[in-house]
């Protein structure tokens, strides 16, 4: 969804869903969304965190899993998130 949201237009979308159509949907669980909802409340008006960034923080670490990005600035303030850069750009 965030890179639909980002999209300026429909070949933007239609890429984006192209570029994620093999992969698999994490869908977030009912405590992914109270720790997201804990997050976004702490962190969203003092570092920054999106709504959309805090669900994904969450997903992940309810996962045990490590988020690649390349937004660093707003993931390294999300407590017990392992963060990563994919690949220097």
């Amino acid at each position: 969804m965030e890179l639909i949201q980002d999209a300026r237009n429909l070949g933007e979308v239609q890429k984006a869903l192209k570029l994620v159509s093999p992969m698999q949907v994490v869908w977030p669980t009912e405590a992914d969304c109270q720790r997201a909802l804990t997050d976004f409340a702490t962190l969203h008006l003092s570092q920054g965190l999106g709504l959309l960034d805090s669900l994904i923080a969450a997903c992940a670490i309810g996962r045990s899993a490590t988020l690649c990005t390349f937004n660093l600035k707003h993931y390294r303030s999300v407590a017990g998130l392992a963060i990563s850069q994919p690949y220097t750009r």
